[in-house]
């Protein structure tokens, strides 16, 4: 067997080896993009069904508040963006502007008692926390699958396979900036007391 004909089975070997490689990566990456894109349409949805509760606890409040119109259009702003977006980047800033509306929503309905103790909007207020804290399973669960998926694309040599594959890192991590981390929080109960202030120390 002659050292050409040697040379070119070794190269049709590691042809195939890498070959081999690149199929078997290829479909891992397309296995955990489609699992990617999986979770968000379960964001997606949990999305949805709070931004359908939204106008029905925006009306109920407005039977007790009707003069904080900035706030409902504000809410309504930040719903209709939502809504209108499609990119999981684009809706997960939307997503940042309804929680900070909201959040000034619900610090309006610490100043009507009444409210408070609505048998409608205490019944929204259930569906609305329950819903919370589904987005937060949701989104929780979202971003575990991009940083499974990134990990993946970004080790080698898979991050040589990715780049002739089409994949690239995701990065439309579902995160909360510090404005409005805590604004979704849902809590219609007493209202928040102020702290109290330490006595000053008596002069001698």
């Amino acid at each position: 067997m002659g050292k050409g004909l040697i040379a070119v089975i070794v190269i049709v070997v590691i042809l195939l080896i890498f070959g081999g490689m690149y199929i078997g990566a290829k479909n891992t990456m397309v296995t955990k993009d489609e699992a990617v894109k999986s979770q968000w349409r379960q964001v997606d949805v949990v999305l949805q069904r709070r931004a359908d509760l939204i106008p029905n606890l925006v009306e109920t409040v407005k039977g007790f508040a009707a003069q904080e119109q900035k706030v409902f259009g504000d809410i309504a702003a930040a719903r209709s963006t939502l809504l209108s977006a499609a990119p999981p980047a684009e809706k997960i800033a939307a997503n940042r502007q309804l929680d900070s509306a909201l959040g000034r929503l619900l610090a309006v309905v610490e100043n009507y008692p009444q409210l408070r103790s609505n048998e409608n909007f205490l019944r929204l207020q259930d569906e609305l926390a329950g819903t919370e804290n589904r987005i937060a399973v949701e989104r929780r669960r979202y971003n575990e699958t991009i940083q499974d998926y990134n990990t993946y694309v970004r080790q080698f040599p898979n991050s040589l396979f990715a780049s002739f594959a089409g994949f690239h890192p995701n990065n439309d991590y579902f995160q909360a900036d510090e404005g409005s981390r805590q604004a979704p929080k849902v809590n219609f109960g007493q209202p928040a007391q102020a702290p109290q202030q330490q006595p000053a120390p008596a002069k001698p």
